[in-house]
């Protein structure tokens, strides 16, 4: 099932240009044992598990991603205004896009 949770940090990761392994989560309404097991507390997507470390919750995800891959095509400028801007058109898409997609 589509998330737009999900398709966030995908995206992330492909501008970053890295390779990674998708899995579906069936049923979002009843987690698999998996998902539970990688994210006990919410239970839900998305979650990123790298290096057999879960990291869950899309936002920090992406902070993640951009932490750990930081040499490669970098999200967040250097100066504060950069930054902000970026903050706000990620939040901008986070409460546009749902609403597009529905």
């Amino acid at each position: 099932m589509m998330s737009v949770f999900g398709i966030r940090y995908r995206l992330a990761l492909a501008v970053k240009g890295i390779e990674y392994e998708y899995k579906e989560e069936a049923d979002l309404f009843n987690p698999s044992p998996l998902l539970v097991q990688l994210n006990p507390v919410l239970k839900r997507i998305p979650v990123l598990v790298h290096n057999g470390k879960p990291v869950c919750k899309s936002p920090i995800i992406i902070e993640y991603i951009e932490e750990t891959w930081n040499n490669k095509a970098p999200f967040f400028l250097s100066d504060p205004h950069g930054r902000a801007q970026t903050r706000f058109w990620a939040d901008y898409i986070d409460k546009t896009v749902p609403m597009l997609m529905f």
